[in-house]
Order: structure tokens, then sequence, then C-alpha cells
């Protein structure tokens, strides 16, 4: 069980909008230093539906041969064809993926019995573990707690990041799994709320910018020091919201280019960040002092 911050890794292109895989290395290693607890590709945050079947794969191996098995990398394997992410689970198992990310089908809108037998199929046939990802405002589609209660007794289902912003859904997961399906709140804002229910930690957008605020502010929870993770939560709230004022990530990857990290644009077909929105994130970058 990993526990703490995951990051929720952007993916970096350089100025001819190619991947840029010597920046991912740097990045890699930017995490670990700060502390972060593993890492994530491939994810929302990473842009992945922009991304070739060739530069997922390279990213895949890039991210685990940098890592050297310091974090653990966990691999967005999902898609809304069962096969598809078969067979990139296995594909990035075979490169040394430490866990696969699988997200809730979209589009197809699967009935119980489909989305059971979606999540069956890749976790029967991978050795490492599988975490269901429920987005409920990208996918359309919002994963029961009673099939999540059902998935959590595969032996290799072993959590599930939580991103719908539903407290009372969060509540209810907490009641009906047992203590070793981990929860991670993929929503930055409520971190701390979810830890509350029992999560593990978070898989986070906010540590792509202060990695190790988020790892910090987890580990204060886990800890015991619960006003203390409270009280960064809450001091970074204004922070974390403006990170969701256009389409992730959108704003994380303005932000981190004016701390100077140079991470490139997002690919088409999300565009720029409007004019009114870059100067409210330049303000909190000051008045964070995050330049």
């Amino acid at each position: 069980m990993i526990k703490g911050s995951i990051v929720a890794l952007i993916t970096p292109f350089d100025e001819e909008g190619r991947v840029n895989y010597s920046r991912l290395r740097e990045l890699i290693d930017f995490h670990i230093e700060k502390g972060t607890d593993g890492i994530l590709v491939l994810g929302t945050t990473g842009e992945t539906p922009a991304l070739t079947e060739e530069e997922q794969e390279e990213i895949v191996r890039v991210s685990i041969e940098q890592s050297s098995g310091r974090v653990p990398i966990i691999a967005n394997s999902g898609t809304n064809n069962t096969e598809k992410s078969l067979d990139r689970s296995l594909r990035f198992e075979r490169l040394g993926a430490d866990g696969l990310l699988v997200i809730t089908p979209y589009y197809n809108k699967p009935n119980r019995a489909g989305m059971i037998e979606h999540f069956y199929r890749i976790a029967d046939n991978v050795s490492v573990p599988v975490y269901i990802y429920n987005v409920p405002s990208r996918t359309g589609i919002c994963i029961s707690a009673d099939i999540v209660e059902e998935l959590s007794k595969h032996p290799n289902i072993a959590g599930i990041k939580e991103a719908s912003g539903d407290m009372s859904y969060v509540a209810k997961l907490s009641e009906l799994i047992s203590d070793d399906f981990s929860i991670y709140s993929g929503n930055d804002d409520i971190t701390i709320a979810i830890m509350s229910m029992g999560g593990a930690g978070a898989v986070s957008v906010w540590a792509n910018l202060m990695p190790e605020k988020v790892h910090e502010m987890t580990h204060a929870y886990l800890e015991g020091r619960q006003d203390d993770a409270r009280k960064l939560q809450l001091r970074y709230l204004k922070l974390v919201n403006a990170m969701f004022c256009e389409t992730n990530p959108v704003p994380v990857k303005e932000m981190m280019n004016m701390a100077g990290m140079d991470v490139g644009g997002c690919r088409l077909p999300l565009g720029r960040i409007s004019s009114a929105n870059r100067r409210v994130l330049a303000s909190l970058m000051d008045e964070y002092d995050l330049r």
C-alpha cells in the first residue's frame, strides 16, 4: 500500500510540441528529491488522449528507468475498450510498472456486469496491483459503491483514485470496503477530508508544483497531526482551486512554467489559458512566493 502523496505527473513538451523526455527525467528526480511517495504517469493530468501509443510506452519506460526503484511508478493503462486496456496493461507491466490505474470505461456506459468484468479481465491477467480510477466529470459515469465493494474483493485490485468530489460517496465507500483496499483523493481541495474517512493519501495535481507540501500535509495526517494537516490544506486552498480555473492540466502547466520548470504547453484540443486567468495565476504565484 502506497501512503501519502502520489503525483499525477504532467507530460512535458518541447517548443515543437514533442514529448520532452529529458525534462521528464528531471521531473522524476525532482519528485523523488522532494519526498513524493509515488508517481502516476499517463493520467488525465498527463494528457494521455493526446499521446500516441509509442509515446505512452516510452514515457512509461523512461519513468521506470529514471526512478530506478526509488519510488513506485503507476501507469494509467485504462481506456473504454477492454481488450485495448488489457494490452496496454500487459505492456506496461512488462516494462516494470509497479501498478496500473484503470479508468471506468467512458462513452460505452457499461452495465453492472460489464463494469465488473472489465476490471476483472485486467486484474486476472496481470500480477501488479490494479487501481480503479473514478472521475465522473471526465467519463460521464460514476462507478457505484456496491460495484467498488465487489471489485475490492479481487486479490489484485488494490484501491481507487476517487475524483467525484462527493464526500457522501466517499463515506459509503469507506463503510463498504476492507482496510487493505486504499482510497486515494483525486481532488486536491478535499484530500484531508477524504483521509479523515480512511483515505491513504492523494493522487495530486497540486504536487506537480509543490510536491514537498503535499507530502508534508498527507504525512502530517498519517502521523496523527491532523490539525497541522488541516491548516496546510486550508492555507493553500485558494492556490489549489485556481489550478482548476480551466481544464486540467492547462493551469498547472502554466504555473509550472511561471516557476521556471519549463514543461511546455498543452497539446490540442487543450488550448492556451485565457489572459484573465493567467493574471490570476501570476498574482497567486507572487502571493505564495513561488517564482
